[in-house]
């Protein structure tokens, strides 16, 4: 796992993705299994912070989100169709409450 800048991350996200901008979560599998992770993952702190703002969580609970989100990828799930969308929505949901943070797809008030 990788902490980045906005300028890293613009630069791997336009290498690898084709997207020149700084996204908030990257995941590179080594092994696409659903029973191993095996990876990078690359979360970007000024995104992650933006967003965490904007949204009215707390840093550390969208942290622990796009954690997860990035270790589903790398276990080889995929938000492109809507169902894949739901079914890696609720497995977030799960595991983040396991670990004691709120829903993220919550709209806060």
């Amino acid at each position: 796992m990788r902490i980045v800048g906005a300028t890293e991350a613009r630069t791997l996200n336009r290498r690898y993705r084709g997207r020149d901008y700084a996204t908030n979560v990257l995941a590179f599998p080594y092994v696409s299994s659903r029973r191993a992770a095996q990876g990078d993952i690359v979360l970007c702190a000024p995104v992650i912070a933006r967003e965490a703002r904007a949204q009215g969580k707390t840093l550390d609970a969208h942290f622990a989100h796009l954690t997860v989100h990035g270790m589903l990828h790398l276990q080889g799930h995929d938000h492109a169709r809507r169902r894949d969308a739901a079914r890696m929505e609720a497995l977030e949901k799960r595991l983040l409450a396991k670990l004691g943070y709120p829903d993220p797809y919550a709209i806060s008030s």
